[in-house]
């Protein structure tokens, strides 16, 4: 299953599209949609939005997976945050793809087995699952694909448990 995984971010979208059957994953894609602070911010979604269309368009996945909001100490910084996953929502949705939303702790326990995990060890822990010879890209592409990686475990568990 290809699975398209959003780290929500007005300043950096990571994106992470991996190939699981879930149990073993490996890397098909990963970057960060970065948008300009200086652009007006519905010029910056509309990139976000764009980008992740035809990231979609290219790569097919069949699966998305979303950090949900998490509580931010900065309301416009939250704000910010929703509006952007908002706008990654609307991507998957308009191409048919079904979502999952996960919490950063439900992200961080399955994919390093501790709920508030560092950013450095989600990174390991991303680059060790994925078999990759270096780090990815940024700690917004290591989130995203971690998301994905989540969303297949999950997949893998479900499978598994309905089979049984």
């Amino acid at each position: 299953m290809r699975i398209l995984g959003i780290d929500c971010g007005s300043a950096r979208t990571g994106v992470g599209i991996i190939e699981s059957d879930g149990l073993r994953h490996s890397l098909v894609y990963t970057a960060a949609i970065q948008t300009k602070a200086s652009r007006p911010f519905g010029e910056r979604l509309h990139q976000i939005h764009q980008e992740l269309l035809s990231l979609i368009a290219q790569h097919q996945p069949e699966l998305a997976a979303v950090e949900e909001v998490f509580h931010h100490a900065n309301v416009q910084s939250a704000l910010k945050l929703a509006h952007v996953r908002g706008v990654a929502l609307l991507a998957v949705a308009q191409a048919g793809i079904p979502c999952n939303e996960y919490s950063p702790n439900a992200i961080k326990l399955s994919v390093v087995g501790y709920g508030k995990a560092q950013k450095h060890q989600v990174q390991l822990m991303v680059q060790t699952l994925l078999r990759l010879e270096g780090a990815p890209p940024s700690e917004d592409a290591a989130d995203a694909l971690a998301a994905a990686i989540c969303c297949a475990n999950h997949q893998g568990f479900q499978r598994k448990f309905q089979s049984s």
